[in-house]
């Protein structure tokens, strides 16, 4: 590949490493690319209320495409520029879906406003159990599906989140776009057709940027859209074997730098 015009970035698990952190090492190369003129961005499954901690470590001020591509946050403003959401009606429709699809789970919603920190955005029901530690607001299922959300995260602990993928799949056909960014029981639901690879797209037109001339850097399932859409897909080492497959490379791991490695080659 040609020096890219446009770098993305996966957070969890990519340009993070396993200590929540983002390196010096990998912090320079992003610096250098960000002093080269290059926008960089990130591209992540979490909402904007998670996103300027890991911009700040790097620099980054510019676009980033949250909750799995549907939001698009301005970072430096700290504005979100519009959400694709799942509207009230539809998550009700999903909710009943999924008790078929996945008896015995719990739902969250994730809902985004005007800035990152607008309104407490997360809400779950009584019975949804964390991947990660985080706090939330707990409500009836009604309350959880009763308004636009950016994404419904399911959980099942009996389940590893391939299973639920597919038993979801199975019964949500493509109405919705379901995915995973951990093994731990957890998959997450968007509107039909939003995917990193959508909001990375809407990015690149507003940059002037073709997609042949964009790298990316991912390690899980919900990074397989975005590594197809680019020019040049670069998995990290330690991603997950359904991404591996669809590289246009492997680099070292999260804890490796691997995402500076690369980007050495250029900046």
């Amino acid at each position: 590949m040609e020096k890219p015009a446009l770098v993305a970035s996966d957070v969890d698990g990519t340009i993070l490493g396993t200590n929540e952190q983002v390196s010096e090492y990998t912090t320079r190369a992003v610096g250098r690319v960000l002093a080269d003129g290059t926008p960089f961005v990130l591209v992540s499954g979490r909402p904007p209320r998670w996103i300027p901690r890991i911009a700040n470590a790097v620099g980054a001020t510019g676009y980033a495409v949250c909750a799995n591509g549907a939001v698009l946050y301005d970072v430096g403003a700290d504005r979100v520029i519009w959400q694709r959401g799942i509207s009230p009606v539809r998550l009700n429709d999903l909710g009943k879906a999924l008790t078929t699809a996945l008896p015995g789970s719990a739902v969250a919603a994730e809902r985004v406003g005007a800035r990152a920190s607008d309104i407490e955005s997360f809400v779950a029901e009584e019975a949804y159990r964390h991947a990660w530690p985080d706090g939330h607001d707990v409500a009836p299922r009604a309350e959880v599906l009763g308004h636009t959300a950016v994404k419904l995260l399911v959980r099942h602990v009996g389940m590893t989140s391939a299973e639920m993928e597919a038993a979801a799949t199975a019964v949500l056909g493509d109405e919705f776009a379901v995915t995973y960014s951990t093994n731990a029981g957890l998959i997450e639901v968007s509107e039909r057709n939003v995917t990193k690879a959508t909001g990375l797209a809407d990015v690149a037109e507003r940059l002037g940027v073709a997609a042949e001339n964009v790298i990316a850097f991912g390690d899980m399932p919900n990074d397989i859209p975005l590594l197809r859409w680019v020019g040049h897909g670069v998995a990290m080492a330690n991603a997950h074997h359904e991404l591996l497959a669809v590289a246009d490379e492997v680099t070292g791991t999260n804890d490796q730098d691997g995402v500076a490695q690369v980007l050495e080659r250029w900046f």
